[in-house]
């Protein structure tokens, strides 16, 4: 009668796994994975069954704690205008906590790799929509989730890149602005009702060349915004 397999052990070898690839990136072999997780190579094997398996469980499991973890960040939060949000949720995604994420799953870009995970690309395109637009809509603006999404992705793409950290993050900042998301005072639309404007002076309004313009009462009782 065979041993039963005990997901106890399983789960603990995976989350080991799943540990030294963050820190260390995927090996092409089994032996640094099985001494990460304090096991012979033949209990990955019996446990996982490939190599390929187990790296692919190991992208899984390593992506779900992802989602938690920029989920979280991109929540809104009461009491809190959802442009700090943002620019808490950048920082804390492209710093030391979120970079091992970016570092992995920006390598499953390449071609080589999307074997062992057919269909990540289309899959991570949306993975953050739904909290963007859910944090948006608290001001109004959940339309501007996709808008939001594609400059966040294409510019964790560029710090991958280049490594230019502090430019990647002037252009971020210069974009919140631009768009006008925030609440009073903080050079944004405010979380007032949306089509009724945000009263008082100094209001910020986009002009029609894209730059930001400041109007004694560009966004008062009239309810509308410059463009």
């Amino acid at each position: 009668m065979g041993r039963h397999k005990q997901p106890e052990i399983r789960d603990r070898i995976l989350d080991a796994c799943v540990d030294h690839a963050l820190a260390n990136g995927l090996p092409d072999r089994l032996e640094p994975l099985a001494t990460a997780a304090g096991v012979s190579t033949r209990m990955l094997i019996y446990h996982f069954r490939t190599r390929d398996g187990l790296l692919r469980e190991t992208l899984i499991r390593a992506r779900r704690r992802q989602r938690d973890l920029f989920g979280e960040l991109l929540a809104a939060r009461p009491g809190e205008p959802y442009l700090t949000t943002l620019r808490t949720a950048w920082r804390m995604m492209t710093g030391e906590a979120g970079r091992p994420y970016l570092s992995m799953f920006g390598k499953l870009r390449d071609d080589a790799e999307q074997k062992l995970w057919p269909g990540f690309r289309r899959e991570a395109t949306v993975d953050w929509l739904q909290p963007l637009e859910q944090g948006l809509g608290t001001i109004g603006r959940p339309e501007l989730g996709t808008l939001v999404l594609a400059v966040i992705r294409g510019l964790i793409m560029d710090v991958e890149s280049t490594g230019d950290v502090a430019r990647v993050d002037r252009a971020f900042e210069e974009f919140l602005s631009g768009i006008g998301v925030g609440g009073a005072g903080e050079g944004g639309i405010g979380e007032g009702v949306a089509g009724e404007g945000v009263a008082g002076e100094g209001s910020v309004g986009v002009n029609g060349a894209g730059e930001s313009g400041v109007g004694a009462k560009s966004l008062g009782g009239a309810g509308t915004v410059q463009n």
